[in-house]
């Protein structure tokens, strides 16, 4: 389930007491002939205070701006009100002290530069403003879709790189700026990532645990790392000294030295190829040449395309492609090829150059990702569909998930993808099972809506080759063979079917979250079980029936969210409208209908 389906949920602004004079409670509460009453007026008083502040996040800074200070994050200004952040934040109260911040020229604000604030780690835009919510109110605001999420169709974002990274923003805001209610808050949601995302994604947490330390946190991570097969150059390359250092100690320990994660070089070949490395991170290909000369060792054995697409400059991949030396589609001891490490750091020169060599596009990791799905798992919505402005670059992200995605159109049917075509054929359908469900379920609890992002995705003119189950365990007729189609073309239709339902569902998300969250959970939790209104005893009946109405609640609570943050931007379409008044009375005929 995606994180950002959490609860609002109020961390402080309680009081240990409910007045500050014991005898003044004691009349009040006698005269009012109940003791429920304090406790009551308390919580009503804590909550208006906390909506109040609240509204001073959500003014429009061009007609009612009361903020005396500006927080630049990401290159843009956010009004803060300091007497507040002092308050709430000791960390504030000592900088605005020291009131070392610079004066804008127009407002005469103090201006201060969230980089400047920072002594190790980042805090994005989003990130700080959450952290602001809270500081202001109390209540932590639930995690914002476009940031903390990836643009895979089929990711549940409980352990995606872009939901670590929020989370891991989050506590470097709480840490620095000293909110320890948030620190415990986001460790334990941290530690939950550790058991769940891959080792890659295990790294910024652990930088993360080291910087704040967070000693549960810290152990936890250095235990997942040290029994990883992850390379100890990698190690080296992206981790503070002191912690790759103990990394080390720990392989060496007897419990952690497993099959996977022992070094098997001798220390003159190890050496030989940390050489090679070295003279990759120089830039000096000719050097590599040298090298090569002077000893056995290949740049296949030293995996140098590899660490070359890791961390080198995209010239220097370029200039060892042009060596003819290396095997482009070579995996290394984790089973990535090098175009699997490309698409991690997401570097579209470097995609390109492997694929103009051949690199197979199609190749899959281990836990059968290829490179564009890792693309996606990476790739935040924010970044995916951010508009470009004129002269201005695309988004390196979108730009690479392009090329992959044109790659696998030209050559669907590659060599080295035909050996594994048997193995992916039930992901490929459970997939796409998964998306017609989905948008099915989304034309029935949101019709305009779904009609919508249907009509941008171009999902109404291709041919639709799936309905919802109509027994369990059943792919419906996905697997149906049109004897006057040919197997290319059937994969061609089904490959164009779950890019026009993909691309619905990436609109749904984009502009209707809530709806979009509801379908989440309703997805994960509830589909096995209401496709079956009708099976089962009375009481499991009469369970089901209940929870279907307690969707129709969440549904349209969901809706009228979409709506009044929508109406804020500018307003929503009059087809919208005309689904609001439909949905209360629709919905469970439909549904009927349809199960």
């Amino acid at each position: 389930m995606a994180i950002s389906t959490e609860p609002s949920s109020s961390l402080s602004f309680t009081s240990s007491s409910h007045l500050s004079n014991g005898s003044q409670s004691q009349n009040f509460c006698s005269s009012s002939g109940s003791e429920a009453v304090l406790p009551s007026l308390e919580v009503m008083g804590l909550n208006k205070l906390s909506s109040s502040l609240e509204q001073l996040l959500l003014v429009d800074p061009t007609t009612s701006d009361y903020s005396d200070a500006e927080v630049v994050v990401e290159g843009d200004s956010v009004g803060v009100h300091r007497c507040i952040l002092a308050s709430r934040s000791s960390f504030f109260n000592d900088l605005f002290k020291k009131d070392k911040g610079g004066v804008s020229e127009k407002g005469g604000k103090s201006k201060y530069y969230m980089k400047d604030l920072l002594p190790y780690g980042n805090v994005g835009y989003e990130a700080f403003l959450v952290f602001l919510n809270y500081a202001y109110t109390g209540r932590h605001k639930p995690s914002p879709m476009e940031v903390s999420t990836c643009v895979d169709n089929i990711c549940p974002h409980d352990s995606c790189r872009p939901a670590i990274n929020f989370a891991v923003e989050m506590m470097y805001a709480s840490s620095i700026f000293k909110m320890p209610e948030l620190v415990s808050l986001f460790q334990r949601r941290l530690l939950n990532f550790v058991g769940k995302a891959l080792v890659e994604d295990v790294i910024p947490i652990l930088v993360a645990s080291f910087h704040c330390e967070l000693s549960q946190l810290f152990a936890q991570c250095i235990d997942r790392v040290a029994r990883s097969d992850i390379e100890l150059i990698s190690l080296e390359k992206e981790l503070p000294y002191e912690v790759a250092e103990k990394i080390k100690l720990l392989r060496k320990k007897p419990e952690c030295s497993e099959e996977d994660n022992t070094e098997s070089l001798d220390p003159l070949r190890e050496k030989r190829i940390r050489r090679i490395h070295k003279a990759l991170d120089s830039d000096d290909v000719e050097l590599v040449k040298l090298l090569l000369t002077e000893s056995d060792v290949t740049l296949d054995d030293a995996n140098a395309l590899h660490y070359a697409a890791a961390y080198c400059d995209p010239k220097v991949v370029n200039e060892v492609l042009g060596l003819g030396l290396a095997d482009v589609n070579l995996r290394n001891s984790r089973g990535y090829t090098v175009l699997h490490i490309a698409a991690m750091r997401k570097e579209p020169s470097i995609i390109v150059s492997l694929l103009n060599k051949g690199a197979g596009a199609s190749e899959l990791t281990s836990d059968g990702q290829s490179a564009v799905s890792i693309c996606r798992r990476l790739t935040r919505p924010k970044d995916y569909h951010a508009k470009k402005e004129q002269g201005q670059e695309t988004n390196k992200d979108r730009i690479c998930i392009d090329v992959l995605e044109r790659e696998m159109w030209r050559n669907p049917m590659a060599p080295e993808q035909s050996m594994s075509l048997h193995t992916m054929a039930d992901d490929f359908y459970m997939r796409l099972l998964y998306l017609e469900n989905r948008v099915a379920f989304a034309r029935l609890f949101f019709p305009s809506e779904a009609k919508l992002a249907m009509d941008i995705a171009h999902a109404e003119t291709t041919s639709e080759s799936a309905r919802l189950s109509n027994s369990k365990g059943s792919n419906g007729n996905l697997r149906e063979v049109d004897l006057n189609e040919t197997p290319l073309v059937q994969r061609k239709r089904l490959f164009s079917r779950m890019e026009a339902l993909g691309k619905t569902v990436d609109m749904g998300r984009r502009y209707f979250p809530h709806c979009s969250e509801v379908l989440d959970k309703f997805m994960e939790d509830d589909l096995p079980s209401m496709l079956y209104l009708e099976t089962g005893t009375p009481e499991e009946q009469k369970i089901k029936r209940t929870r279907f109405m307690e969707l129709k609640e969440d549904v349209q609570n969901a809706f009228n969210k979409d709506k009044a943050e929508f109406n804020r931007a500018g307003g929503l379409s009059s087809s919208s409208s005309s689904s609001s008044l439909k949905l209360k009375d629709g919905v469970k005929q439909k549904a009927r209908k349809l199960l």
